[in-house]
């Protein structure tokens, strides 16, 4: 994600990690740091849900950019339910060769759903414009 920051040159932004040692790279938004949780443990996403569910409520996103992973997916599903958000999902540049589960399925989900890797775009998505790496 950190990446794609000088798009958002100018905007209010809020940034989600499940990582809370990225906070001392945001210095122009605000951040935020949620449990890390799969498929696996199903106890951990709902307490990541119910995280993110706070997150969501409090932010009021317009749009939504997830580089991928299942916190991403459920902040997408979450502000695209409670406030229409548009939302944008780039598989991470680590799933060279297939797309992460969540990037499976969150294409109908989203309303730009990208791929950094040619080869696994496809007619019917993920679509692939370029990378960043």
């Amino acid at each position: 994600m950190g990446r794609l920051r000088p798009a958002l040159s100018g905007a209010s932004v809020a940034f989600v990690s499940t990582n809370p040692d990225h906070e001392a790279d945001v210095q122009d938004g605000r951040f935020y740091a949620v449990r890390d949780a799969s498929l696996s443990s199903k106890l951990g996403l709902v307490a990541m849900t119910l995280q993110l569910f706070r997150i969501v409520l409090k932010e009021r996103p317009q749009y939504v950019i997830s580089t991928g992973a299942a916190p991403g997916y459920i902040a997408i599903r979450l502000a695209r339910l409670l406030f229409k958000a548009r939302t944008i999902w780039v598989d991470s540049i680590a799933n060279v060769d297939q797309l992460s589960t969540s990037g499976q399925k969150i294409g109908k989900h989203a309303d730009l759903w990208l791929t950094q890797w040619p080869h696994l775009a496809n007619d019917n998505g993920p679509n692939y414009v370029g990378a960043v790496v």
